[in-house]
Order: structure tokens, then sequence, then C-alpha cells
């Protein structure tokens, strides 16, 4: 078979059909809601077993564009009768059938979690963007409506940080406003590409135990975190060797160690040594807390120096 391309003169006199028209565009049209995240949900709840669409809202899919018109539209939500909680999912659907753009609901199974999103490649089939999720209890009478919208953006889509893209694909970047980070999506996780923060204070005081002389802070910039841990003081009782102590300090979520735990080294009162332990965001019991995981007897009045750590996120 010969190669070809279009628009051209040589390709059926310069007319082009929907499937060339959407392999044509959409590569170089982000799917999602025109705007950003601190705008207007598109979607909210409305009376009864009802959601209304913002006026006025616009969208791309697949390079075709969508329109809510000038005033909210009201969608029906079907009953559930089943006996458990469903979840559905609000999107924008391209159909290939017609070549329209529509809002549609993607129905899931009681008691099975959100449904999985459809996007068919094509030339056949139907391609979807999410809008929102919903909860609908057994036998409600009103809907739950959580924001979901993907964003078009531009070369790099606006997201927050929790609510990601949940079809991404590799090399897709987001920045995420509400903590001024980058990040690309790997093709088996989102890895951040830049971020900056300075003075981040991690202290969380643990009911008295232990003093905060001094502050615990963090900087990060561009996915690594350098730690300073503070100064404490032991205030009452004895801690033996067997015994782990929490120190007061939190390491906010978005800095944890995804997977790996982070030790440390902290001079003890006496001229002693411990063992620190920040522990990483899987951490079943203690995730991003600090605790002084080896050492020799503490007493009232001892004081905790632990040096300062770093890893990457």
């Amino acid at each position: 078979m010969a190669d070809d391309s279009w628009p051209s003169q040589a390709h059926n006199n310069r007319a082009v059909t929907d499937a060339e028209y959407e392999q044509l565009a959409a590569p170089a049209s982000p799917d999602g809601v025109v705007g950003d995240p601190t705008q207007a949900a598109v979607v909210t709840a409305a009376t009864g077993l009802n959601i209304s669409i913002q006026a006025g809202a616009v969208a791309l899919v697949r390079g075709h564009a969508w329109t809510a018109g000038g005033t909210s539209l009201t969608l029906p939500v079907a009953a559930n009768t089943s006996g458990k909680t469903r979840m559905d999912w609000v999107v924008l659907r391209l159909d290939r059938s017609d070549w329209t753009v529509r809002v549609a609901i993607r129905q899931g199974t009681p008691g099975s979690g959100l449904p999985a999103l459809v996007q068919a490649p094509g030339p056949t089939g139907v391609y979807e963007v999410p809008l929102a999720q919903l909860t609908i209890g057994n036998n409600a009478g009103a809907v739950g409506v959580a924001r979901a919208e993907l964003y078009a953006g531009n070369a790099v889509r606006p997201a927050l940080a929790a609510r990601p893209n949940p079809l991404p694909r590799i090399g897709d970047q987001e920045h995420i406003a509400d903590t001024g980070q980058g990040r690309v999506w790997t093709g088996s996780g989102w890895q951040t590409t830049y971020g900056r923060a300075m003075g981040v204070t991690c202290n969380q005081p643990t009911g008295g135990l232990v003093r905060i002389d001094a502050d615990s802070v963090l900087d990060y910039v561009n996915g690594t975190v350098c730690l300073r841990l503070g100064s404490f003081t032991l205030l009452t009782g004895s801690i033996s060797p067997a015994v782990d102590l929490r120190l007061p300090v939190l390491i906010p979520a978005q800095y944890r160690h995804p997977s790996r735990s982070v030790p440390g080294s902290a001079y003890l009162s006496g001229s002693r040594i411990g063992r620190v332990t920040v522990y990483a965001a899987n951490d079943a019991d203690r995730p991003g807390q600090v605790w002084l995981t080896s050492h020799p007897t503490i007493s009232a009045g001892d004081q905790i120096l632990p040096d300062a750590l770093t890893w990457t996120v």
C-alpha cells in the first residue's frame, strides 16, 4: 500500500473524513476542560437524583470542541436499589458513530467502586474524559458529587495534588497548582521534575514527654529533601534501649520518601550516639514520623541532637 497524507489535493481532493480529522487534531489538542482547577466545578449536585452541568463550560475531546451552552444542563442519575453503594463517572464522551461529544454517565456496578473509563483508540467506539465521580447510596434520594475534571491546559496540564489525571499516558506533564511542583508520568508513576519549598517547619508535639528546643525544618528543591532536625530534651522518666522514642516531628506527606525509611545518627548527652529513623510514606504504622530507634538508656534532662538527613521523592 502506498503512503498517504492529508489534507492534500492528492488525497480525496482535500476532503478529510472525521476519523482522519481526529488523527490530525488529537495529538496537538490535550483532552479536558478549558480552564484550571481554581474555577467553579463543571458538575454539581442538583435536586434529587440529578446533576447539573455548569453553563458556559468548554472542553476538548480528541480535537473536538464541546460546550455546555448558555444555560446549565440537568442530567438524571439512575436510582440504586441494589443494597450496596454505587459509584459512577460523569464524562465527556466522543461517540464515533455520529462524531458528537456529549455529557454522559458511565454507570458502575454496586459495591465494586468506580467503573473503568473507556478510551477506544478509534476509528470506532467511544472516548471518555472524566468530569466528576458520583456516589449513590442504596435507595438514596440524592447524589454525592466529587470533582474529577481533567483540564486541557497548555503544554503542561494544571492539576491539584489530590486530583491527578486518572488515565495518564507516558510523557504527560502536570503543574500542581497547590504545591508548586511539576511532574511527569513515566508509565509506572508520577516523577517530580521541579519544585521548591524552603523553610518548612515540621514540628509536631507528642504529649509533653519530649521538649522541642530547636525547630525541625526541611527544604525541598526539585525532588530532593534536606531535613535539618531540631534539638530535643527528654523531660521525664527514663527510656530503656529496648524502647523506641518518638520525636516531636512529622514530615508533610508530599515530602516523604514513598517506599524507604531514612536512617541517621544522633548525638546524646554524655557523648553517646543513637540512631534516628524517618519513616517512609508506605509504612503501615509510622508514616512520616521520626523515631529514636537505637540508643542507650536516656534519662530525664538528656538532650537528643540528630544530624541532618537528605533523601529524594
